[in-house]
Protein backbone atom coordinates (compact mmCIF):
# COMPACT_ATOMS: atom_id res chain seq x y z
CA UNK A 1 0.00 0.00 0.00
CA UNK A 2 1.27 3.49 -0.91
CA UNK A 3 1.47 5.91 1.75
CA UNK A 4 -0.95 8.29 -0.71
CA UNK A 5 -3.83 7.76 -1.91
CA UNK A 6 -4.09 9.80 -4.82
CA UNK A 7 -2.01 11.45 -7.34
CA UNK A 8 -2.86 13.27 -9.89
CA UNK A 9 -0.29 13.83 -13.34
CA UNK A 10 -1.03 17.20 -15.15
CA UNK A 11 1.12 16.86 -18.38
CA UNK A 12 0.14 17.30 -22.23
CA UNK A 13 2.90 14.14 -23.02
CA UNK A 14 1.68 10.60 -22.84
CA UNK A 15 4.71 8.83 -22.49
CA UNK A 16 6.18 11.22 -19.52
CA UNK A 17 2.53 9.97 -18.15
CA UNK A 18 3.39 6.30 -18.54
CA UNK A 19 6.86 6.97 -16.96
CA UNK A 20 5.68 8.44 -14.45
CA UNK A 21 2.98 6.42 -13.42
CA UNK A 22 5.53 3.08 -13.76
CA UNK A 23 7.33 4.66 -10.87
CA UNK A 24 5.31 6.10 -8.53
CA UNK A 25 3.47 2.33 -8.83
CA UNK A 26 7.00 0.98 -8.53
CA UNK A 27 7.97 2.71 -5.39
CA UNK A 28 4.53 2.62 -3.67
CA UNK A 29 4.14 6.02 -3.57
CA UNK A 30 0.51 6.02 -3.94
CA UNK A 31 -2.48 4.17 -4.41
CA UNK A 32 -4.17 5.00 -7.69
CA UNK A 33 -2.74 7.92 -10.05
CA UNK A 34 -4.98 9.62 -12.42
CA UNK A 35 -3.14 11.48 -15.79
CA UNK A 36 -4.40 14.21 -17.90
CA UNK A 37 -3.37 15.38 -20.85
CA UNK A 38 -5.20 18.68 -20.61
CA UNK A 39 -5.22 20.63 -18.13
CA UNK A 40 -8.62 21.93 -18.77
CA UNK A 41 -9.67 18.16 -17.89
CA UNK A 42 -7.78 17.99 -14.53
CA UNK A 43 -9.63 21.09 -13.18
CA UNK A 44 -12.90 19.89 -14.10
CA UNK A 45 -12.32 16.57 -12.41
CA UNK A 46 -10.84 18.22 -9.38
CA UNK A 47 -13.73 20.56 -9.15
CA UNK A 48 -16.23 17.85 -9.19
CA UNK A 49 -14.60 15.70 -6.28
CA UNK A 50 -14.25 19.21 -4.53
CA UNK A 51 -17.91 19.44 -4.42
CA UNK A 52 -19.09 16.15 -4.45
CA UNK A 53 -16.58 13.93 -2.62
CA UNK A 54 -13.81 15.99 -1.22
CA UNK A 55 -12.69 13.07 0.72
CA UNK A 56 -11.76 11.55 -2.88
CA UNK A 57 -9.61 14.85 -3.87
CA UNK A 58 -5.99 14.12 -4.49
CA UNK A 59 -3.26 13.99 -1.96
CA UNK A 60 -0.87 15.47 -4.66
CA UNK A 61 -0.51 16.90 -7.69
CA UNK A 62 2.76 16.82 -10.12
CA UNK A 63 1.71 19.78 -13.10
CA UNK A 64 3.89 20.28 -16.08
CA UNK A 65 3.98 24.30 -17.16
CA UNK A 66 4.01 24.41 -20.95
CA UNK A 67 1.11 22.58 -22.28
CA UNK A 68 -1.49 23.49 -25.34
CA UNK A 69 -4.66 25.07 -24.16
CA UNK A 70 -4.65 25.55 -20.39
CA UNK A 71 -1.08 25.90 -19.16
CA UNK A 72 0.52 25.30 -16.00
CA UNK A 73 -0.15 29.25 -14.61
CA UNK A 74 -3.62 28.94 -15.96
CA UNK A 75 -4.14 25.64 -14.24
CA UNK A 76 -2.34 27.35 -10.85
CA UNK A 77 -5.23 30.34 -11.30
CA UNK A 78 -7.99 27.69 -11.58
CA UNK A 79 -7.05 25.89 -8.87
CA UNK A 80 -7.00 28.58 -6.46
CA UNK A 81 -10.76 29.02 -7.09
CA UNK A 82 -11.21 25.52 -5.22
CA UNK A 83 -12.38 25.57 -1.60
CA UNK A 84 -9.25 26.53 0.35
CA UNK A 85 -9.98 23.43 2.77
CA UNK A 86 -9.75 21.04 0.14
CA UNK A 87 -6.59 22.15 -1.59
CA UNK A 88 -4.63 23.55 1.29
CA UNK A 89 -4.75 19.33 2.13
CA UNK A 90 -2.77 18.59 -1.22
CA UNK A 91 0.80 18.88 -2.21
CA UNK A 92 1.01 20.94 -5.43
CA UNK A 93 4.61 20.43 -7.37
CA UNK A 94 5.47 21.45 -10.83
CA UNK A 95 7.36 18.71 -12.60
CA UNK A 96 8.60 20.77 -15.82
CA UNK A 97 11.32 20.32 -18.44
CA UNK A 98 11.19 23.57 -18.62
CA UNK A 99 14.45 25.09 -17.71
CA UNK A 100 13.51 29.05 -17.55
CA UNK A 101 14.98 30.51 -14.30
CA UNK A 102 12.33 32.61 -14.30
CA UNK A 103 9.63 29.99 -14.19
CA UNK A 104 11.18 28.27 -11.31
CA UNK A 105 11.53 31.29 -8.98
CA UNK A 106 7.75 32.12 -10.31
CA UNK A 107 6.56 28.73 -8.93
CA UNK A 108 8.55 28.08 -5.56
CA UNK A 109 6.91 31.62 -4.79
CA UNK A 110 3.19 31.09 -5.25
CA UNK A 111 1.82 29.67 -2.02
CA UNK A 112 0.29 26.91 -3.85
CA UNK A 113 3.09 25.16 -5.20
CA UNK A 114 5.30 23.22 -2.85
CA UNK A 115 8.24 23.04 -4.65
CA UNK A 116 9.66 22.90 -8.38
CA UNK A 117 11.15 19.65 -9.71
CA UNK A 118 12.70 18.77 -13.62
CA UNK A 119 11.82 16.19 -15.53
CA UNK A 120 11.95 13.11 -15.28
CA UNK A 121 10.76 12.24 -12.23
CA UNK A 122 12.56 9.99 -10.35
CA UNK A 123 12.81 7.85 -7.08
CA UNK A 124 15.18 10.27 -5.54
CA UNK A 125 12.41 13.05 -6.11
CA UNK A 126 9.90 10.87 -4.74
CA UNK A 127 11.75 10.04 -1.49
CA UNK A 128 12.27 13.74 -0.99
CA UNK A 129 8.72 14.65 -1.31
CA UNK A 130 7.84 12.07 1.26
CA UNK A 131 10.77 12.88 3.60
CA UNK A 132 10.32 16.96 2.96
CA UNK A 133 6.35 17.17 2.56
CA UNK A 134 4.57 13.87 3.79
CA UNK A 135 3.63 13.11 7.52
CA UNK A 136 3.19 9.48 8.13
Amino acid sequence: MGSLRRVVLIDDDQINNFVCETIIKNNNFANEVLSFEWAEDAVAFLSKVSQETPENFPDLIFLDINMPGMDGWSFIDEYRKLPEEITNKCCLFMLSSAVDRKDVITAKNMQEVKDFFSKPLSPEILDFIKDEFISE
